[in-house]
């Protein structure tokens, strides 16, 4: 599993739908891409939400970011992201 941080912006009619419905058919969708949501945040400034969710792989979260704007109205930036530790390992020459 992957680790992705999506991040999401409301449209003015996303606000008009929040609802703990819309979030649980988001908890769901992530779940039928075979992922996990580990974390949902508010955020004050540009950016409304971010969600932190593993997922198998970049195919899931084109997938998972394209059907959730389309679900939810919430554009999202997705990015994929790993602990300090891994990224040491990815980037150590030796």
């Amino acid at each position: 599993m992957a680790t992705f941080l999506m991040f999401g912006k409301y449209s003015a009619q996303a606000v008009k739908e929040i609802s703990p419905r819309r979030n649980q058919a988001a908890a769901d969708l992530i779940k039928k891409l075979g992922g996990e949501i580990k974390a949902v945040y508010a955020l004050l400034g540009e950016t409304d939400l971010l969600v932190v969710v593993d997922l198998p792989g970049i195919e899931a979260a084109f997938k998972a970011s394209v059907d959730l704007g389309k679900m939810t109205g919430i554009a999202f930036t997705t990015c994929p992201a790993v602990t300090v530790k891994e990224f040491d390992q990815i980037v150590a020459t030796g």
